[in-house]
């Protein structure tokens, strides 16, 4: 084989490559794409838990600014973060602020959901996806895992694990995102 020849399988093999990288990146986007501070939040579409469910989607909730929780009931830190959750809902939620509690405990498990809310006696929104879709478009590596999105649907903050919701830094941030006007 001629030196012109080995170039031409090298260029043959690069481009093929090229070509397989442009090809999965497009098949693959959702997957490659991660879900960070300033990138829109990913559509999605949960169950309440009311005796006859209905679908909630993100855009029943365009306009206002929202907490999304992404939690278990079986999780020691969801647990842990719950309270602080409540006492930030009880004093931002009259100015318009949105929790959202997704639960991805297993189907069939919605009066143990039920139950979890009565202990804690949460007042926010709280809903259930037993197929755990929501993690897979929110990236999400365990639970809690929670994301703070202005009026127009930006993620304005992602948090990993437990954290105190009503302490003055998050209050603050979510006073100023409800200082916005609606769109």
């Amino acid at each position: 084989m001629t030196v012109k020849q080995q170039w031409m399988v090298v260029l043959g093999i690069v481009a093929v490559l090229a070509g397989g990288a442009f090809i999965a990146s497009r098949v693959l986007e959702d997957e490659l794409t991660s879900i960070t501070v300033g990138s829109d939040a990913p559509g999605f579409a949960v169950q309440t838990l009311d005796p006859t469910p209905t679908m909630k989607t993100l855009t029943d909730y365009r306009g206002d600014v929202v907490v999304l929780n992404i939690w278990a009931t079986w999780c020691i830190p969801c647990r842990t973060e719950m309270p602080s959750m409540e006492a930030l809902y009880k004093q931002l939620g009259p100015k318009g602020l949105r929790i959202v509690a997704v639960s991805v405990d297993n189907a069939g498990e919605e009066q143990k959901i039920r139950d979890f809310v009565k202990e804690y006696d949460l007042t926010f929104e709280v809903l259930h996806d037993a197929a755990g879709t929501i993690q897979g478009l929110y990236r999400t590596t365990g639970v809690p895992e929670t994301f703070v999105f202005d009026r127009q649907g930006v993620i304005r903050k992602k948090w990993i694990g437990a954290d105190d919701w009503n302490s003055d830094g998050n209050r603050r941030l979510l006073e100023q995102l409800l200082a916005q006007p609606a769109p």
